[in-house]
């Protein structure tokens, strides 16, 4: 499910100069309210509250922070940041070849299984809300592991 907003003047602007008969906000959408994706939708939305995945992930957070913040140290790591259930942590770049730690750190995890994300030197977190604390120690030991045979 999605939505679009904008500005009234942006909204008026873009209406007011659109060609009669075009689609006046053109963006991205996916399956336009099919009944099948909104019917998804619902069913997830009711498993989210059913399981109390949000109040699950405001009970974790204050685990999953500590443990990114751990990683602090390890070699590479230049900054930490998190909000909530989502962290970053940004690798000092080799020089030359931006991107080539964080493919790198990404490979040494998957080796030990862990599949994380990496954007450029940026390992990017934001697991599933059903994660255990026991899982979230393994998943930062295990790149504290994978950053110790970076180069």
């Amino acid at each position: 499910m999605g939505a679009v907003a904008v500005r009234r003047e942006v909204h008026d602007t873009v209406v007011n100069s659109a060609a009669p008969g075009a689609i006046e906000l053109a963006h991205g959408y996916t399956y336009s309210g099919h009944p099948l994706a909104a019917a998804a939708a619902i069913a997830t939305l009711d498993l989210y509250q059913r399981e109390n995945l949000f109040g699950r992930a405001a009970e974790l957070s204050p685990v999953f922070e500590a443990a990114v913040h751990s990683v602090r140290g390890a070699p590479h790591v230049k900054d930490i940041r998190n909000l909530g259930m989502v962290a970053g942590i940004e690798l000092e770049p080799r020089p030359g070849q931006p991107g080539a730690r964080g493919y790198e750190a990404f490979l040494k995890c998957l080796e030990r299984g862990v599949l994380v994300r990496y954007t450029g030197d940026i390992l990017a977190f934001s697991p599933p809300l059903i994660i255990s604390e026991a899982q979230i120690a393994e998943l930062f030991d295990t790149v504290k592991q994978a950053l110790q045979e970076v180069q």
